[in-house]
């Protein structure tokens, strides 16, 4: 037993050492550069140790305004993402002929570049001396007034800003949604056929509560990849987005570390910290209504 234990310690070891180097020591390192108070990468230098750096970050009025636009974000994108993505593979299960033709071009978005659809984004709504922009001329063909999307009101870049997100997550939702519709078993559908069952209850008692473990797996990693979110609205607003009052909590820190205002290891650590709070709290009280509504 001890020759075999040896043995599977031996085999994990590889991996061991991958996580140390990759995953253990950069979150020490993290964690001591937010207590060294003051500390510049120019100077490698700090004034002390302690909570300084969390309390700068959190009276930062940009920090306050990229947790803003990454909260908002969050609960537009997610909730509107999965519900979406639940809703065309049940679409395209109904339409049979064309429904590899359908699933390839939703899936399509997902294997495109980010900063290309990006740009395409940008050519869409923004407003330049020449043009409008495609999507205010259709505005204006209904008689709307046309809106500056990327430099104009904030409620007008958020709107692309989500759009935006919704676009590029949905094709892998939906990937997943789909097959995940193709694993529940038929038997359950032809049972409720022959009781005479309504549709809605058959989405409601059968199909959702077969799927759940798929859609609560998509709705934590959607959460993570939306306060991830950074190359997003760069793509959108480009490398200034404190200007354009629309960066996010990543870019946050990258901006500490290496934009304009960066050089300072110390705030961007406190501030990568707070956000693995907030990703570590929201993961932890979806995995406790899990074990209520997921059904494994």
């Amino acid at each position: 037993m001890k020759k075999n234990g040896f043995k599977a310690w031996l085999y994990l070891l590889p991996a061991l050492i991958f996580l140390a180097v990759f995953m253990v020591y950069p979150l020490v390192d993290v964690l001591i550069y937010s207590m060294e108070e003051g500390y510049n990468s120019t100077s490698q230098a700090s004034y002390g140790v302690g909570l300084y750096n969390f309390s700068y970050v959190l009276r930062d009025p940009f920090f306050l305004q990229a947790l803003k636009n990454t909260f908002l974000m969050v609960i537009i994108t997610v909730p509107i993402s999965t519900g979406l993505s639940l809703l065309i593979p049940l679409a395209l299960s109904s339409i049979k002929p064309l429904q590899n033709l359908f699933q390839t071009i939703y899936f399509l978005p997902y294997v495109t570049n980010t900063l290309a659809v990006g740009l395409v984004f940008m050519i869409l709504f923004r407003k330049t001396p020449y043009s409008d922009g495609m999507v205010n001329r259709l505005i204006m063909f209904f008689g709307g007034r046309s809106v500056d999307f990327i430099e104009g009101p904030y409620w007008a870049k958020m709107f692309v800003f989500c759009f935006y997100i919704i676009w590029v997550v949905m094709p892998f939702k939906i990937l997943i949604l789909t097959s995940a519709l193709a694993s529940v078993n038929p038997m359950y559908y032809k049972a409720a056929k022959v009781d005479g069952t309504p549709k809605w209850r058959v989405f409601t008692k059968i199909t959702l509560p077969m799927i759940s473990p798929m859609i609560f797996y998509l709705v934590i990693t959607g959460f993570i990849g939306a306060f991830k979110a950074y190359s997003d609205s760069v793509a959108l607003f480009g490398v200034d987005l404190n200007a354009q009052g629309m960066n996010t909590l990543v870019g946050y820190v990258y901006d500490m570390l290496y934009g304009a205002r960066g050089g300072y290891p110390s705030y961007a650590s406190a501030a990568a910290l707070i956000l693995f709070a907030i990703v570590f709290t929201i993961t932890c009280v979806n995995l406790i209504i899990s074990r209520k509504k997921v059904v494994y």
